[in-house]
């Protein structure tokens, strides 16, 4: 069985992610942490194969806590699991080998997903002494998130996803960054950053709408 360790301060979103992971064959939550510190203390004192780590976190952060287990020689595997999309977060968590990036509120498909890719790596690893072309290419093929020179703009390819897929539900009709910041839950400087980026890409058209009292307002529309 595979050790999942789930380190979250949100006991409601701590116990869907033990559910969605003991519904996979093949792994077991050994533990659930709600700081950083405290998991700290599990690593040490128990096997644990891989983590399911949130980034904002009291105590101490996810980063700050990869940080810590890596100065100590400990490189068990983990997926980041965070309401954040930021670029750079994202970038130093990879750096710190973090093997995947979840972005909440994620669907369990691909949470399910994240983890049959590391039971894939793990499988290799802990039955071949030997490895040829055809399972190293199984291996860095889909265990790592491609993002291709997006991430250097700025823009998170899953969170460009979730963005288009709301898009969709407006057809032609007009949308502001507030509504759409309201329904995805994340900061309209982010969703602006987004439909900008679209909108260079000539995938939505941009309008200003002058109204009698106030600012003007800018809409956006699906091309």
């Amino acid at each position: 069985m595979i050790n999942v360790l789930i380190v979250e301060d949100d006991p409601m979103v701590a116990q869907i992610n033990k559910k969605y992971t003991e519904s996979l064959e093949g792994f077991v939550v050994c533990g659930i942490c709600n700081d950083g510190r405290e998991a700290i203390d599990i690593v040490i004192n128990s096997h644990v194969d891989l983590i399911i780590l949130d980034l904002y976190m009291p105590k101490l952060d996810g980063i700050s806590f990869l940080k810590e287990i890596r100065k100590n020689q400990f490189m068990t595997d983990v997926i980041m699991v965070t309401a954040a999309d930021e670029g750079d977060k994202l970038n130093e968590s990879l750096k710190l080998g973090v093997i995947d990036y979840l972005i909440k509120p994620f669907e369990y498909e691909r949470f399910k997903d994240a983890l049959n890719k590391f039971k894939l790596r793990y499988e290799i690893f802990n039955t071949k002494v030997v490895l040829n072309q055809k399972d190293i290419d199984k291996i860095t093929n889909q265990n790592y998130i491609n993002f291709g020179e997006d991430l250097q703009k700025g823009i998170n390819e899953i969170t460009l996803k979730r963005i288009k897929k709301i898009l969709k539900n407006y057809g032609k009709e007009y949308f502001t960054c507030e509504e759409i910041s309201e329904k995805i839950k994340l900061s309209r400087v982010t969703v602006r950053r987004y439909l900008e980026y679209m909108t260079e890409l000539g995938k939505l058209n941009r309008d200003v709408e002058y109204g009698e009292v106030g600012r003007p307002k800018t809409t956006y529309r699906v091309i």
